[in-house]
């Protein structure tokens, strides 16, 4: 029989639970009830801490779940973040390289006017040159006549002169 005023440290598990049977049995068996209800005390004080236990490893479980759940949920965060950043890497090369595309585009256009632009004055040249040599050409083929427009004349003059020499 243990002394209700001494605080009995009682064992858990199987042991704290065949331990109460054993008081409760003994306890009804001889008439002593504050044994037999110390024992059905040590059983429901064995079932709560196992059912304690239980509770707490369900928590440790939800727990656990729930951590899972929250690592779970940061990570496709992060993998958005990580999308969204390549993405958006991606726009800024894109935007990039259509920027370098059309600096080419434009350099290229303005070099096909410069040629285009000296091809036209070295034609134009060209066509000044040959006007000249035309201008030129036309000059000496008219002095050319002039010179023998002149000579005819003079000759035409001596003929007439040589058939009426008094006009003279």
């Amino acid at each position: 029989m243990t002394n209700p005023d001494i605080p009995e440290r009682t064992r858990g598990g199987l042991a704290g639970k065949i331990a109460g049977r054993l008081k409760e049995a003994a306890g009804s068996a001889v008439g002593h009830q504050n044994l037999a209800r110390e024992g059905r005390l040590q059983q429901a004080q064995v079932e709560a801490e196992s059912d304690a236990a239980i509770a707490a490893d369900r928590a440790r479980v939800v727990e656990a779940e729930a951590g899972l759940e929250a690592e779970r949920r940061a990570n496709e965060l992060e993998r958005e973040r990580l999308e969204n950043e390549i993405a958006a890497r991606e726009r800024d090369e894109a935007i990039e390289r259509e920027r370098r595309e059309a600096e080419a585009a434009a350099q290229a256009e303005a070099r096909r006017r410069k040629e285009a632009a000296g091809r036209k004055e070295e034609l134009q040249e060209r066509g000044a040159d040959l006007a000249e040599s035309a201008a030129e050409a036309e000059r000496v083929a008219a002095a050319q006549e002039a010179a023998r427009l002149e000579r005819e004349a003079r000759a035409a003059q001596a003929n007439a002169d040589a058939i009426d020499p008094e006009e003279r």
